[in-house]
Parts: C-alpha cells; structure tokens; sequence
C-alpha cells in the first residue's frame, strides 16, 4: 500500500557571506519528478539507511533529489501548527498506524528494500504534508512555460514564441510587453540562464489532463445522477492510487486514496460522489533574483538588499562521501537555479560569480495549503452544499470537482487558490520576471467564492477535461495554458447523442478511442507523396481511417510517425537542441504552421534550399515510412499501433535496471492517443534506456463511475493491482481489466480480513 522514491544525489554549497543560515532546519528529499512522485525518502548507505515514507515498501530509491527539499520541508514543518485540530489527530493516528505497522506487523522487508538495504524510518505527519505538495507540483507545470519562454526569448522574438506556444483555440496570444530584452542582457548572464534552463526538471507535461463529467437525473435512465471521473497521471508500478473503504461512526467513505494521505481522495460516501480534474491556473511564477555584486549573500529587494535564507542540508550516498547541500530561499521562494549538476554551474561554484538566480513563487508553499482539512471535510460532505463549502479552503492543486448529491443535485466548483497580478505587471506571469521590482509581486487572490462554478445546469449534465472553464467574459485570470478542447468536444458529442445515459453507457464514453485530433491532421497526411515501396498501402490505408486509434490498427501508427516526423523537420532548425531536450510534442503549433501553410517555419534554416510545407509533409511520409520499415518490418498490413504504443507502468528504480525492468514494470499495448477521451499520451521522445518511442506512459491512472441511485452498482479501477509486492498476485491482477476498460465493485463483495480496533485500555487490538 505505500510508495515513494528518491535518490540522494550530488549539489553542492556556495559560501555566502551575508545569508541567513538555518541549521537544523528539518530534513526532507522529495522528488519531484513526475506524477508517480514519491516523497520524504532519506536514502543513506547498507547498515545505517533507514527510508521514510508510507510508501516505501513499494519503491525503493532512485531519483535525484530536486532544488527545493529543505525550503520545502521549513515550509511544511509550521503546517501541522496551522492545521485545524481534526486535521492535527488524523495526521497524528495515520502516522501512528503507520509506524505500528511497522514496529509489529511488518515481517519482512520487500524486495526493493532488501536489494537496495534500505530501512524505514517512523513516518510523520510533515511525510503526508510533503505528499500533498508534491501531488500539486506535478499537476502544476506552468513555471515550465516560464522558463521555456525565457529561453526561446533569447533567440526568437516575442510573436514567434507565441506561434510556438500559441493561445488557446479562437483567442488572441496574451498582451504582454517585449520581453525579449530582459534576457539578453549580458554574455555572463546569458550562460547562468541557459544552464539553469537546460537543467530544470519539468513538471507539468503538455497532453496530459484528465476526465470528468456528472448527470442530472434528467439526463440518466435511473433518475438520479451519475459520475464519470478518469484522472491522467503517470502510469507507475505500483499503481499511484490505493482504494479503501472507511466505516466508522458518522463515516462511511470509499474510493481512490493516496498512500501518505489520511483522506479518501476521489470517492463515494452514503450522500455524495465526486471526481477531479487539473485545473492548472497560473499559480506559480519565476522572479529572477539580482545577486549583490560585492556579497553573494544577499539579492535586491525593491526595499534594498536582503540576505538569501540559506538551508544547509547533508545527503547520506551509498557508496561515497556524504555530500553537504546548501539551498537558497528569497522572499519569493526557493531558489530553484541552485539544484545540483548542470544548473548549479555558474550560480554556487566558485568559478564565477552569477549576478542572477531564479527563484519560484507557488501558492501550494504558503504554510495554510488547506488539503487535510477539506479533504476530511469532503469525505463527510452529506451534499452538494456541503461539498462546495468545503472546496472554499482548498488551495493546491487547483481542480474541477464536479460533485452530485443522492438528492438529485449537480455541481462543479473549480477550487484552489489562484493569485491576482497588478494593473501594472506587463509580463502577465508568462516568463520570469524581476525580483527586484515591486509590481511583480502578487498582490491578492481570487476570492474563494468567485472561481468558476455550476449548479443544476438546464441541460442536465457538467463536463470537463481540462479546457477553459469559464465563459470569455469571466472577471478573473486564471491562466492562458489551457488543454486543447479535443476531448472535451468528444465528451460533449457523446453525451449529446442520446436523451438519457446509464452507467454501462459511461463506460463506454470512458473508453472512446476516437481522436478528433487525428481527424485534423488526415487531410494533410493523405496529400503527401513517397517513392517508398509501403506508400500505396499506407495512403490506402489512411483514406479508410476514421481517427479511431485501435491498437489492432496501423493507421495510428503512420499518422503519428509522420506527425513526429513533420515535427521535427519544421521546428528543429529553430529550436536547436531544445527539441531533443523537451518533452513536448509541439502539436498546437504544429496544427497552426500547417492551417496557415508558414513557410518561415517550413523551411529549413540548415539548407540553402528554400523549403516549403508541401515538401516537408512529403519528406515527412519518407521518413515515417522508412522508420516504420525498421521498427515493424515491410509488410504495412502487419503493422500495429497497440505493439508500440504500449502501456508502460514503470517501477522506481528497477525500471532503469534492465533484467529487472523485466520483472517489475508492467506493459500492456494501448489504443487511444494523447487527445481521445480514453487517454493514452504518445511519447515522441526515445526512451533514454530502451530507445522506444510511442509509449503510453500517461493515461488513465483511475477509472471510476459512480451511482447515486444505487451505490452498489458504483465500479472503479486503477492501472495496476492493490499490492506493492511484484511477487503478490495483486501487484498485478487489474492489468487486464484496466486495458479492457472494465471495473471492480466501490462497495460490493465480502470481507476477505477484517481488523476490528477497540480504544486502549480495553484490549488489544484484533
């Protein structure tokens, strides 16, 4: 039931003469790298580690330690201080079950840890607050466009960039000032941001996003309402999701939970069900911090200069000399640019002396995040009022929450803090800006009660999946970057098609592999032309697709090798190394250079030639046929879209260790794509270990639907199994169901242990 990862890696410190250092301050190693993230694990060498976390006995370490670990853990350590006292005792007792366990109910460490010799240590409630934060950062990713911006503005003027990032579908790029200048200061200045920029982890993934939608009784053949919720994470082995059911006096809750949260997350109690969707607002910005030229201890403020807080923090490596870490933090944030290797060249060492750093600014690291209390508050909820109120003090990630009552009601509330920028900030947050000036600064939040919401629309049903989801006219900003409307439009045709839905239809909508995204592009693809021997039955093919992404098909497989293809032959002259270096598919921009037939970013700038956009998209056709040739061999009939884009549950560490990758990862071949409902991101990128591209490593982590007529009816899945050891036949035994879109019982089914527990001092526990 627990996970976590994380590998103590090499940083180094840099003496400052003028910070505030704050020894003892307390100790944490969260990565932060992806949504299978796993936090609090303190890895150190055989015979003295001992690894914190719930979820340790599923994981053992493996990836690097990221920039902001002891900022991090100052600003959980005064949270549980904040929290309300309900939210004090379920830390306390979830931390104190926890460490029972482990003190008299764990007899044998699992497999990772044995390989690995690691040990738990007792788990906290600072672990669960650290879980919380580092679920919001991998579902808060704008500080990425931030620095993508930042970059590309060295090279590209401000209307390129917004062609390469362009606006949301029928709305104008944001008005902001040229800020190309601001980075293109000095040669010095130059090198510190481009290291700190090739070196940044991302967080948030283009593509990615998640499903949910509930009906009125009107709409539904029960006459009460239903919920559909299908949240896209990183597919991870063990699967990122635990379902429990929770009865007690005044209680009774089941449904998704998050090992290290003493919460049902996503789930059904006896009055109401919910679901999420990722909001994504632009809730975190980079400032860029001048550094005093005569003490590297200090930064400018608009009041003067003030000393970096400096957290010194001693990693424990297996095999090596312990590695003492400093870490900055400035009135905004941590300063992210001083994370070990590349991005710290330039900035710490002693070679040179930067005059800039980069620090974040992110709502999720204000000490009152708020997480517990609702999410206690909603697993009592008793209706949709109830629920609504209760979303008012949630803060991060922010999140579509659509919710239905037994009584018959529906809602939607988009909850989470959200900062309001001044009149005057001329960047709008879309890149870093300058610390040292005060109309940068946030200067409120949207007020609790005005985010976007609906109650009861008249036609019966609520949708979301990522889009923009508020009206053109709404008073707010909350962010320019939202999710192509592709399987939102899907969504809404589907539901659209009949006057009243039932559970199994859900299912079905929840398994749609139709890619209106695919459907875009087939024009462009069937004009081009090759002399290749596999052209005819590939454009034979691709004339009778629909846009279905069937696994059994090979037109998935053409159309997205050619889109990858053409990808890379417009935007890889002018983005350089970038486009290896990134994780985006560049798709939008893609979609926007072909609808205007750009030759500026058709041709290819490495050639004398001039190229225009007809002969890249037959370049393209070539080079996709030639690459489909090697990959799956001449025969185009014999070619299948499920054999490379296959869904790959990856296990940390032993992903990354080759006869054990084998043993403990999980792959089943996928249909879908990054933009149909049942949602399977396609990688573009080579795997670094396997050099596989088209992996489905994002999609539906939790499939859940919910009855409000009959809670007995209510199903759910997650994509892996219930247990954390390889060797259990639970560690795997949703696989199949998961592939196949089919589900298991909320409620149903007998007991197969129980653990009854009575108050101390009147027995053991039994």
């Amino acid at each position: 039931m627990t996970r976590l990862s994380g590998r103590p890696r090499r940083g180094s410190g840099r003496k400052s003469t003028g910070a505030t250092v704050l020894t003892g301050a307390p100790r944490a190693a969260p990565d932060v790298r992806g949504p299978g993230a796993r936090r609090g694990l303190h890895c150190r060498r055989p015979g003295t580690h001992r690894s914190r976390s719930p979820g340790a006995y599923r994981h053992g370490c493996s990836r690097p330690l990221r920039p902001s670990a002891p900022a991090l853990a100052a600003a959980l350590a005064a949270e549980p201080a904040a929290a309300s006292p309900a939210a004090r005792e379920a830390l306390e007792a979830y931390a104190a079950g926890i460490n029972a366990y482990l003190a008299h109910g764990l007899r044998a460490r699992p497999p990772e840890f044995l390989l690995l010799g690691l040990h738990p240590e007792p788990w906290t409630p600072v672990d669960s607050l650290g879980w919380a934060i580092m679920m919001a950062w991998d579902l808060s990713g704008n500080w990425g466009s931030e620095l993508l911006r930042m970059r590309l503005a060295q090279t590209m003027p401000v209307e390129r960039i917004n062609e390469l990032l362009p606006p949301y579908p029928g709305e104008a790029p944001l008005v902001t000032r040229d800020y190309t200048p601001l980075y293109r200061q000095s040669a010095g200045e130059l090198q510190t941001l481009r290291q700190a920029l090739q070196a940044a982890p991302e967080s948030g993934i283009e593509g990615l996003g998640s499903n949910n939608w509930v009906l009125a009784g009107s709409r539904t053949t029960t006459g009460r309402p239903l919920l559909a919720n299908d949240p896209h994470l990183k597919l991870s082995a063990p699967a990122l999701w635990y379902f429990a059911r929770l009865q007690a006096p005044g209680l009774k809750v089941a449904g998704a939970t998050l090992p290290g949260l003493p919460v049902v997350v996503l789930g059904q109690n006896a009055d109401i069900a919910w679901g999420f969707t990722n909001t994504a607002p632009d809730s975190q910005d980079i400032y860029l911090e001048r550094i005093r030229p005569e003490d590297d201890g200090q930064y400018q403020t608009p009041e003067g200069w003030a000393p970096f807080k400096v957290y010194r923090e001693t990693i424990k490596v297996r095999g090596a000399a312990d590695v003492t870490l400093s870490v900055r933090e400035t009135r905004h944030g941590p300063v992210i640019s001083d994370a070990g290797g590349a991005a710290t060249r330039g900035l710490t060492g002693p070679a040179t002396r930067p005059t800039l750093a980069l620090a974040l600014r992110w709502t999720a690291l204000d000490a009152d995040s708020g997480t517990i209390d609702a999410g206690l508050a909603f697993n009592r909820a008793r209706s949709v009022e109830e629920f609504v109120q209760a979303s008012a003090g949630y803060v991060a990630p922010m999140q579509n929450m659509v919710v239905a009552d037994a009584a018959g009601r529906i809602a939607m509330v988009s909850a989470g803090r959200v900062p309001v920028r001044g009149p005057d900030h001329d960047l709008k947050g879309q890149v870093p800006a300058p610390g040292w000036e005060a109309r940068y600064d946030w200067v409120g939040f949207v007020p609790a009660g005005e985010t976007p919401r609906k109650h009861d629309p008249a036609r019966g049903w609520i949708a979301t999946a990522n889009q923009r989801i508020h009206a053109p006219d709404y008073p707010h900003y909350l962010t320019s970057e939202w999710a192509a409307p592709y399987r939102q439009q899907r969504i809404e045709q589907l539901l659209e098609e009949r006057p009243k839905h039932d559970l199994d239809n859900l299912r079905r909508i929840q398994s749609d592999v139709l890619s209106l995204a695919a459907l875009k592009l087939l024009p462009v693809i069937r004009q081009a032309r090759s002399d290749a021997p596999q052209a005819a039955a590939a454009q034979a093919l691709l004339a009778g697709f629909d846009g279905r992404m069937d696994p059994e098909s090979a037109a998935p497989l053409i159309l997205w090798a050619w889109t990858r293809q053409l990808t890379r032959r417009i935007f890889a002259d002018e983005l350089g190394p970038l486009f290896e270096q990134s994780n985006r598919p560049w798709r939008e921009a893609l979609e926007g250079v072909l609808e205007r037939q750009d030759g500026w970013w058709c041709d290819d700038k490495t050639t004398p030639a001039v190229e225009t956009c007809a002969q890249q998209n037959d370049a393209a056709f070539d080079d996709a046929l030639r690459e489909l040739r090697e990959l799956q061999g001449d025969d185009v009939g014999a070619w299948r879209w499920g054999r490379a884009h296959q869904a790959r549950s990856e296990h940390r560490p032993f992903s990354q260790v080759g006869p054990l990758a084998r043993l403990f990862e999980l792959r089943v071949p996928s249909g879908g794509d990054t933009f149909t409902i049942n949602a399977a991101r396609v990688t573009l990128k080579a795997d670094p270990r396997t050099g596989e591209r088209y992996l489905n490593e994002h999609g539906p982590s939790l499939r859940a639907l919910y009855d409000l007529a009959d809670p007995a009816r209510s199903r759910f899945i997650q994509s892996t199994g219930q247990s954390g050891f390889f060797f259990s036949p639970h560690y795997r035994d949703f696989v199949a169901r998961w592939q196949r879109v089919e589900d298991v019982p909320v409620w149903g089914g007998p007991p197969v242990a129980r653990l009854e527990l009575v108050p101390a001092g009147d027995g053991a526990a039994r």
